[in-house]
């Protein structure tokens, strides 16, 4: 066999091996489980390198990077297969900043983040949102309002609980505050009291129903098998609130949504009480967009956000979610459209979808 039939042969044998199309593709996804050398340039490389595609007869497939080297190749410099891939160095790079955000006094600024990353402010901003679905700016807001919580139900004063959080104006605390808790920070620090929030249970076809309000609109909408633990979720949340129940006009909007669970195609439209973190807000927002009958994954929804690597947090956004139904986070399934945890039941969340399939 001469030189040029030897040479396409090994082509076509290389270009047959599944691995072939991960190093054309340049599929981050294959990063570990293979490496793969080029006798050219006497290299090796991880599936995903940047570099130039060279041709298949001068590949060689490595399952580690020790087993590249003992042939006689050294690390690409591009890509640099013997150290972390670049997501698992911008993972890590994120949460020593997320630690530097939590453990400041003072939140750190764009620029003072970047530089600790050792990064420009653009790249850093980039790599930020791309890991956690939100933007530093918008992470600080977070944190703060995670130390908020704390901080009201401790501290003498709201003003000590805010100064205590990083803010240095009033002004600011107050725009956003109220978005966050649902309410004045001074009845959230007295756990709810002097704010009235009525409820009313029912019975629908996927068990007891609760539904809760604010002045603000539907703050709850919790399923369950036992009403008694349904109130106790409500209890808890707001345990100091002036909890009215039974009240007759209120039953209307029970009969409301019990009616759009047993009929989705009626449609669902009440004034709602959305409490959250910015990103939680940006979940629930897309899952609103989803229309009856369909589905998405939590890829799509991350990716709709313009999150990508967030799925995680994307799915626990759809975990937090109190709002059974009017935010449809049951209409959110794996990526191969199969059912995953839904806060009130996988059998609910089948039932839920079997509805929308029939009467859609």
């Amino acid at each position: 066999m001469d030189t040029e039939a030897k040479r396409a042969q090994k082509a076509s044998a290389i270009e047959k091996d599944p691995r072939w199309a991960s190093v054309v593709a340049r599929n981050p996804q294959a990063d570990g489980t293979f490496y793969y050398s080029v006798t050219t340039t006497g290299v090796y490389c991880r599936p995903s390198c940047a570099a130039r595609l060279a041709r298949p007869e001068h590949v060689q497939f490595h399952a580690t990077c020790a087993d590249a080297e003992k042939a006689g190749f050294r690390p690409c410099k591009r890509c640099q297969p013997n150290q972390a891939a670049l997501a698992e160095q911008h993972a890590a790079i994120v949460a020593k900043a997320c630690h530097l955000i939590a453990e400041s006094e003072e939140a750190p600024d764009l620029a003072a983040l970047a530089n600790h990353a050792g990064m420009s402010r653009y790249h850093f901003h980039r790599v930020f949102k791309t890991i956690t679905g939100l933007t530093p700016h918008n992470y600080v807001i977070a944190n703060r309002m995670q130390k908020v919580r704390k901080k009201l139900g401790s501290s003498d004063t709201v003003t000590e609980a805010m100064y205590e959080a990083g803010y240095n104006s009033s002004g600011r605390f107050y725009e956003t505050i109220h978005e966050i808790l649902g309410m004045a920070p001074s009845h959230f620090r007295a756990g709810g009291a002097q704010i009235d929030i009525r409820f009313a249970i029912g019975e629908c076809s996927l068990g007891s129903i609760l539904i809760a309000r604010s002045d603000r609109g539907v703050c709850a909408i919790l399923l369950g098998d036992d009403p008694e633990v349904l109130i106790r979720d409500l209890q808890d949340t707001f345990p100091r609130a002036n909890l009215i129940g039974l009240d007759e006009h209120f039953e209307q909007l029970v009969s409301q949504v019990v009616s759009f669970i047993e009929d989705p195609a009626i449609g669902l439209h009440l004034p709602l009480d959305i409490q959250g973190t910015a990103f939680q807000q940006r979940v629930w927002q897309a899952l609103r967009q989803i229309p009856a009958g369909e589905t998405a994954s939590y890829t799509e929804i991350a990716r709709r956000i313009g999150a990508p690597n967030a799925v995680r947090a994307v799915a626990q956004a759809c975990s937090a979610n109190k709002l059974a139904v009017a935010i449809p986070c049951h209409r959110v399934v794996k990526n191969d459209g199969s059912l995953s945890g839904y806060r009130w039941g996988v059998e609910r969340k089948r039932a839920l979808l079997q509805k929308e399939e029939r009467y859609v």
